[in-house]
């Protein structure tokens, strides 16, 4: 059972990375579009084995920061594949659609009007909005950057809270339990995640008495 009260040393997104093909969209769409200027760059000349093309790995500020960077590989020709998705993953056509636009990149804003005005900058350029959905406990406007990726920018609507946060964690181990067994479903995973309910149910139970009796010593 994974303890909520458990402390690591992540902080957070150093950058995440992309290959493109296009570079010139690419800063035209984060930097230009979006107002996420360039950080960091590098010129690599030369680098690994000898059949390694020359690239040069440059970087966006995305606030907090955190940064998304993009490789752009010189004479590299796009991979030939299937019709579907980005400049690197190439699907083919039977890969169901939902599965392709899983793979995505989210960027949290704090605020309905900061959304809103992203939601401008991209309507009034050459990536409009393909669709603005609120879900759960976030708002979110998406589009595809100009490699093929899904780039989705969110707010929250509401605070997550703890209950929330113990609810994610019994739906997680219920759902390694049952992906690791003979019978995978949701209603195996439904059914498993109220066992582990029952299992855990005194434990948390002495756990706020225990709290209580700290509170009131």
């Amino acid at each position: 059972m994974s303890d909520l009260r458990q402390q690591h040393n992540a902080r957070g997104v150093d950058h995440v990375a992309f290959p493109t093909f296009d570079p010139a969209a690419t800063v035209k769409f984060y930097r230009d579009v979006l107002g996420f200027p360039v950080v960091h760059s590098i010129c690599a000349a030369g680098w690994g084995p000898d059949n390694h093309p020359d690239f040069i790995h440059f970087f966006f500020d995305i606030g907090n920061n955190d940064r998304l960077a993009f490789f752009y590989y010189f004479g590299l020709e796009p991979f030939e594949g299937g019709p579907q998705g980005d400049s690197y993953a190439r699907f083919a056509e039977d890969v169901p659609f939902f599965f392709i636009q899983s793979r995505h990149l989210a960027i949290h804003v704090d605020s309905e009007e900061d959304l809103l005005e992203y939601r401008r900058r991209l309507d009034s350029s050459e990536w409009p909005v393909e669709m603005q959905v609120q879900h759960e406990t976030i708002e979110s406007i998406y589009t595809h950057d100009p490699n093929g990726y899904m780039f989705e920018i969110t707010r929250a609507l509401r605070p997550v809270t703890p209950q929330e946060d113990l609810d994610a964690n019994l739906t997680i181990d219920a759902l390694v339990d049952v992906v690791t067994g003979p019978n995978i479903s949701m209603d195996a995973l439904l059914t498993r995640k109220a066992e582990l309910i029952t299992e855990r149910a005194a434990a948390w139970q002495q756990q706020q008495q225990n709290k209580k009796e700290m509170a009131n010593r």
